[in-house]
């Protein structure tokens, strides 16, 4: 799966509440605390890194790997809380999440081994995919990450995410990739609307908040994911153990080209219905599928003859029992893929066929 196909293919949708990792120990509303196994910067000795995927004994340490990429996660402060960022390169761009950023234009950044906080400001946001950039002002120094091949990982492969947990400066934790291609949909928070996250990969390694905009590391020292959110405990009181997810770095450096490039994000890759729509709320408040608002015109939904008051039940056979439940759907799809939408007019179900656009840039 390559990046232009933007691994849409998420097929599997996790129905676990989801808290953001890391809009800031001042907003943050995942649990501080975690009981999944993991290893520090400061308890690691000496390192023999190698393959995320070779075989054999697993290293004694991973202190070789953590000297390596601590230098290119950095620590973001704003004014309603902080956050961490990956190195993209020597002109000072950084990339991390959108709702890290929040509504936010100027930045405090800290570096590993520098007390000293430099000035940032925000080059662009996408928060459809999470994502943002920001730059330094005094670049100097700082020492670019090594993005790996995020389309490579497989289950079973170990991980580690580091970054600044509840404040707690260049953390590391360790676990492995528990799944690839999930399609989850993080909470909305202070300043970031909600997103869905189609091809995220799913970790063990504990994500706290702070933790959001770091990287999810091989052992070998490649970035191969940007940790974002933890799910939450069904029951309630914080955050499921272990069970974390990242944006695949393929993603994250395609997105973060095109906001530096030109300012915003020139081409999204992902699937459009062309409607505005909204969740249908029955007697008792349960959800009875997705009311189409309004259509685009020549969108898919107007070309195919969706228009307002039409009731979305059904997308590609997935339900659509609410607005959530469709932007995961489309999210498994691509832009001119022609799928199966059932709906609901006057009382009566029908099929019809729709091809996907394209969701707008910023």
């Amino acid at each position: 799966m390559t990046t232009a196909q933007r691994m849409r293919r998420a097929g599997l949708a996790t129905a676990a509440a989801l808290v953001i990792g890391g809009g800031g120990v001042a907003i943050g509303a995942a649990a501080a605390d975690s009981s999944t196994p993991g290893t520090t910067a400061a308890a690691a000795a000496t390192a023999t890194p190698g393959p995320a995927t070779s075989p054999g004994p697993a290293p004694a340490s991973y202190a070789g790997v953590v000297r390596q990429v601590l230098p290119s996660v950095v620590l973001i402060r704003t004014q309603n809380g902080l956050g961490s960022g990956v190195v993209l390169d020597r002109s000072g761009n950084i990339v991390t999440n959108a709702h890290v950023a929040g509504d936010a234009t100027n930045f405090q950044v800290q570096v590993a081994g520098d007390t000293a906080p430099r000035s940032a400001r925000l080059v662009g946001s996408y928060p459809p995919d999470d994502l943002a950039v920001i730059r330094v002002a005094n670049p100097a120094g700082l020492q670019p990450a090594t993005f790996g091949d995020s389309d490579t990982v497989q289950a079973g492969d170990v991980v580690l995410a580091i970054g600044n947990p509840l404040g707690l400066s260049g953390s590391v934790t360790q676990g492995i990739i528990s799944a690839t291609d999930r399609a989850v949909t993080e909470p909305s928070a202070d300043g970031s609307p909600a997103a869905t996250l189609p091809g995220a990969i799913q970790t063990s390694a504990p994500i706290n908040p702070g933790n959001s905009g770091g990287a999810l590391v091989t052992t070998s020292g490649q970035v191969v994911g940007i940790p974002t959110l933890a799910a939450g405990s069904p029951q309630g009181g914080g955050q499921a153990q272990g069970i974390g997810f990242a944006i695949p770095s393929n993603l994250a450096r395609d997105i973060a080209t095109q906001i530096i490039d030109t300012g915003h994000v020139t081409s999204s890759r992902r699937a459009a219905l062309g409607a505005q729509v909204a969740t249908v709320l029955g007697a008792g408040g349960t959800t009875g599928g997705v009311g189409v608002v309004a259509v685009t015109s020549g969108g898919g939904a107007e070309r195919a003859g969706l228009r307002p008051g039409d009731v979305i039940k059904a997308v590609g056979g997935a339900p659509t029992p609410d607005a959530t439940a469709l932007t995961q759907a489309l999210a498994a799809a691509e832009p001119g893929d022609e799928v199966s939408v059932t709906i609901s007019r006057d009382g009566q179900d029908r099929d019809v066929q729709v091809t996907l656009g394209e969701l707008p840039g910023s």
